[in-house]
């Protein structure tokens, strides 16, 4: 586990004895180690630049999204391989893609349960998503299916127009009994999202979805729900307020899925809604930056040195300096709000908007799991005096996640490839830098 943001060198931890070099620095191995568990609908994001009639020959309108078959797409896949018009495929899933860039930052494992194909081809898309995920990723536990994942085509044509064509193949057939209770043992969080329950009626994907949380639940295991767009939320708002006050711990959105949920155009007030029904909850706000509302205790609250902001709740990140706690394990529980601008004003140029949330949720993931792993290995620490989420500050986990999130704009891809420049060395970093 490596830790997140700059750290003084009494808060360094030993991430694993793996060189022998090591032993002259006293490295051992750490009593307990932890992960993250997510579930998701495994698909690959394919980019093409493609003719205008080959648009027009698979039924697709220019310019917008459009749901394609299972036959359609896969001879749009081999017209497309065949021509070499294929550009990029990428891994894609908001679920797998926080996993990635979660084991990233943390230099930890994280398990995926989902489907994957059972018969892959070097070069294909399913091949594709294998190589560009972490190893640190524990794919162990997919269930096999007889067919594609799911696959969302990009192409672009000779304008710059992109229009897209969605199959969903096979990604929404996991069956409940394909998530092991086991794999919630000593993990940080569950992490789902809300397309799991937008499935037509005959697929498994929802049940299975429903048996992770009920086993994370069983496990003392916090969910956490990003929610995926603001038209899955705006459809049946009341069910998602419901289904969130009896199943979720830590909601991740941005400013339109928030104001779909609660009804509040402004995200801070939002954020304060959303706070009746979990107990942590973070708001991307593209240009704006983002914003985290959770609870601590009155007796452990901490004021900010940061000047203090205004807003629809007046100076509302007084206490910023707080570290979250879940509402239950406060005996007088406050509300904190912490809020941070774009790092370095936001990218000159941005390559990528997709994945930038999933990057803040990442960081997010990353802390609360560091403050597991160091309450499990040091639990006569004076930073676990109290029952607290994360390791750091809502200031700074704010901090983080903006960083995180400015790494995946400046790429083309929703995934991290390298750790960050300012992230904490490991304890071999730091040896050989001595």
């Amino acid at each position: 586990m490596r830790f997140p943001g700059q750290r003084k060198s009494k808060h360094y931890f030993p991430v694993a004895d793996r060189a022998a070099q090591l032993s002259l620095a006293g490295v051992e191995e750490p009593a307990y180690r932890t992960h993250v568990v997510g579930i998701d609908q495994t698909l690959v994001d394919i980019e093409a630049h493609v003719p205008e009639d080959l648009v027009g020959r698979y039924d697709l309108s220019k310019g917008h999204s459009l749901v394609l078959a299972g036959e359609a797409a896969e001879a749009l896949y081999e017209e497309l391989r065949e021509q070499r018009l294929i550009t990029q495929q990428f891994a894609g899933g908001t679920i797998g893609n926080t996993l990635h860039n979660y084991s990233v930052l943390a230099d930890d494992p994280s398990i995926l349960l989902g489907v994957m194909s059972q018969d892959i081809r070097i070069g294909t898309y399913a091949y594709r998503y294998l190589c560009n995920t972490s190893s640190r990723m524990n794919l162990d536990y997919l269930q096999p299916v007889d067919g594609p994942i799911g696959r969302c085509f990009a192409l672009i044509t000779a304008d710059g127009e992109r229009t897209f064509a969605i199959s969903e193949g096979k990604m929404n057939q996991l069956r409940p009994e394909s998530v092991p209770e086991h794999v919630f043992e000593g993990a940080s969080a569950l992490l789902v999202t809300s397309y799991l329950m937008r499935c037509a009626d005959q697929d498994p994907m929802p049940a299975a979805a429903i048996r992770a949380i009920e086993c994370a639940k069983r496990a003392g295991v916090p969910v956490v729900l990003t929610l995926g767009t603001k038209w899955v939320v705006a459809d049946r708002p009341a069910f998602w307020r419901e289904f969130i006050d009896d199943h979720v711990n830590v909601l991740a959105m941005n400013e339109e899925e928030a104001g779909a949920l609660t009804g509040c155009d402004d995200p801070l007030l939002a954020c304060d809604q959303a706070l009746e029904i979990v107990d942590l909850a973070l708001c991307t706000t593209g240009p704006s930056g983002l914003y985290l509302a959770g609870y601590t205790d009155q007796k452990v609250k901490r004021q900010t040195k940061h000047p203090l902001l205004p807003g629809a709740i007046p100076e509302f990140n007084r206490l910023e300096f707080s570290r979250p706690m879940l509402k239950a394990a406060c005996d007088d529980p406050i509300r904190v709000y912490s809020h941070i601008a774009p790092y370095m004003g936001g990218p000159a140029r941005i390559n990528n908007t997709n994945g930038a949330g999933d990057g803040a949720l990442a960081a997010l993931l990353h802390d609360i799991s560091a403050n597991r792993y160091h309450r499990f290995n040091v639990p006569g620490s004076a930073k676990h005096a109290r029952e607290f989420l994360t390791y750091s500050s809502f200031a700074q986990v704010c901090k983080y996640a903006n960083r995180v999130s400015y790494e995946v704009l400046v790429k083309d891809s929703p995934r991290l490839h390298h750790g960050l420049p300012d992230r904490e060395a490991s304890l071999e970093e730091a040896y050989w830098s001595r």
